[in-house]
């Protein structure tokens, strides 16, 4: 089965027929009272009209389950495993060669919830970007690791769930609209909150029993509506 491109997925997606999963979605946060004043005249700006669109594109794939008849979504499956191991063989659907790459059972569609799709080509963006492949592979070799091991897979779904939470809270909006993009956007801030996760893990010694407070405590200050610009371009400085 060959390879697919993070490019090549997202086209699949924009022509797909979504429509029951965007039946699904909810584009923002739902606010009332006074957190709706507060949020209406203090909160972030809204995400201009003409990128609503790519938003509720992400929201919707969110919102897909992994189904075994799409040809896309397996080989999204197998370009993930084989970036990862370096494998050059396609893997069965089912076993626990997927626990090796950190979901949780021989299933990777039961680790989806709260993501879908979506926490998938977020993995795939990852690997299939040479900038990012090389961290991408320390991040998988770190969670390998005798002591400080952990599921990378279950973790890099985790992150996806907070990128999209982020993005209905809109707190990345005013970056959106200035780069006039919505995914790109998702996407860098999902490598900036890997690379910071795997910057604590590996030099405060964090392991497993760490990963709750790592993922709860340690992030929330990156997404500050202030904040995600300068955390944005670090990240790239540091690939």
């Amino acid at each position: 089965m060959p390879l697919i491109s993070f490019h090549e997925a997202l086209q699949y997606f924009q022509t797909a027929d979504l429509s029951e999963c965007r039946k699904k979605i909810q584009p923002t946060v739902r606010r009332r009272g006074l957190s709706a004043v507060a949020h209406f005249f203090f909160g972030p700006p809204r995400l201009l009209q003409q990128l609503q669109g790519e938003r509720d594109l992400a929201l919707a794939i969110a919102q897909c389950g992994l189904d075994n008849n799409e040809n896309v979504h397996m080989r999204i499956l197998q370009t993930i495993y084989k970036k990862l191991t370096g494998s050059k063989f396609d893997c069965p659907r089912y076993g626990t060669h997927w626990e090796e790459l950190g979901f949780q059972g021989m299933d990777p569609g039961t680790d989806l919830r709260g993501t879908g799709l979506f926490g998938l080509i977020q993995i795939l963006y990852f690997v299939m970007d040479s900038r990012t492949l090389p961290l991408a592979r320390d991040i998988f070799k770190l969670s390998q690791h005798e002591l400080q091991n952990f599921p990378f897979c279950v973790m890099s779904v985790n992150i996806t769930r907070i990128v999209i939470h982020v993005l209905r809270e809109e707190r990345l909006s005013r970056e959106c609209n200035r780069r006039q993009q919505v995914i790109t956007v998702l996407n860098d801030l999902y490598v900036a909150t890997f690379l910071r996760l795997y910057s604590i893990w590996k030099t405060q010694q964090k392991t497993i029993s760490d990963s709750g407070f790592v993922l709860k405590g340690a992030f929330p200050c990156i997404f500050s509506k202030r904040e995600i610009t300068r955390v944005l371009i670090a990240t790239w400085d540091c690939l």
